[in-house]
């Protein structure tokens, strides 16, 4: 057997190897050096320039959203630009810059992809979850699941649009509201701070008021155009249309509910809900509470229409979020300091321009 020497391209990322507890001091993900994927039939090869950190990552990492399986690399707000196309990969060429959002792949058959609510597909896949995203130099996607990022956002500024600013836009669509009518914004991250501007936008006589347990949020809010900020608990000066809720945990929900006119909607804009307040929820009171019609909605994933249709109306308005940059190194402190909740905008940890390491293998033929 003769034996020659093959070339095996290596990139950095941060790896997400078991369940665990994020707080002060812990690190849940791990760096390491892993192969460049290789794209397959109907992927992209994508060299990630910047990755929104969001707090879907803290329900995969704490279990409440776990991977089936491990190791994998979170990660689902990616821009980049491509570098390889796999087989029957036409849609795009090297070079041009692209996006990827939490939808990595659905069916195409169900009823619900057949009626475009690709997001409740059963077999809906999750980037980042369900296979491995943008925390590392490289990633790979299929090329019908990217989209064209618009020149006027740079790259860290275009990641938070491809999940923050999507699901928000689903959800301001949920909650149903007309030009004129109230809104309520419970919890002020990376999603909702983009709300209020898409609200300030499309429905210039609705007023927005925003439930914040941090001063630092309340203050953010009406900075930006919220009418009314305070706490969770403090009754605001008039009852609401729709109240969209982007917290991890249920109090804001209790409140929320109470805050609605008759007829009111309250949209749930969460992935998983955090149990350490969930006994709240034994506080309902029918009357006050649910009475009266009031309805709540689930937001459940996105569509990619979502987030095509935001993209859209993201770079017409313009939107430009807020944001806090981190080094890919730092993934896990952007990560505990959106678990304290240290948050405004959105938080990206922007990618390496080095080309990957090249390391020689011995190769048996």
């Amino acid at each position: 057997m003769a034996r020659i020497l093959r070339t095996v391209e290596l990139m950095k990322a941060m790896v997400l190897t078991g369940i665990t507890g994020v707080s002060a001091g812990s690190r849940p993900l791990a760096q390491m050096e892993l192969a460049v994927p290789e794209p397959v039939e109907g992927e992209i090869l994508i060299r990630v320039a910047a990755c929104g950190v969001c707090h879907t990552e803290l329900d995969e990492i704490e279990g409440r959203t776990a991977p089936p399986q491990f190791p994998i690399i979170l990660g689902h707000q990616v821009v980049g630009h491509v570098v390889k196309c796999g087989p029957n990969a036409f849609r795009f060429q090297p070079g041009e810059r692209v996006g990827v959002g939490w939808i990595f792949s659905a069916c195409g058959t169900c009823v619900f992809c057949r009626n475009g609510n690709e997001n409740l597909c059963p077999s809906f896949a999750a980037t980042g979850r369900d296979v491995n995203g943008g925390y590392a130099e490289f990633m790979t996607a299929r090329e019908a699941f990217a989209y064209p990022i618009p020149g006027c956002f740079s790259d860290v500024q275009a990641a938070p649009l491809l999940c923050a600013g999507a699901i928000g836009y689903r959800s301001l669509r949920l909650a149903n509201i007309q030009n004129g009518q109230s809104l309520g914004l419970t919890g002020f991250g990376a999603s909702a701070h983009l709300v209020l501007k898409m609200l300030n936008y499309r429905f210039p006589r609705s007023r927005c008021f925003v439930f914040a347990r941090s001063r630092s949020e309340q203050s953010f809010a009406r900075e930006i155009g919220a009418v009314w900020a305070g706490d969770t608990e403090e009754p605001p000066p008039e009852l609401l249309d729709a109240i969209i809720d982007t917290t991890p945990v249920w109090k804001p929900i209790v409140f929320a509910l109470q805050y609605l006119k008759s007829g009111g909607r309250l949209v749930i804009n969460a992935i998983r809900k955090e149990p350490l307040d969930q006994d709240i929820l034994m506080s309902l009171d029918y009357p006050r509470h649910l009475w009266m019609e009031k309805e709540i909605k689930s937001v459940a994933n996105v569509a990619r229409r979502d987030i095509r249709d935001f993209l859209e109306i993201a770079s017409r308005i313009p939107i430009i979020p807020e944001i806090q940059v981190f080094p890919l190194e730092s993934a896990n402190d952007a990560l505990i300091e959106l678990k304290e909740r240290k948050i405004r905008g959105a938080k990206v940890l922007c990618g390496s321009a080095r080309p990957p390491r090249q390391i020689p293998l011995p190769a048996v033929l």
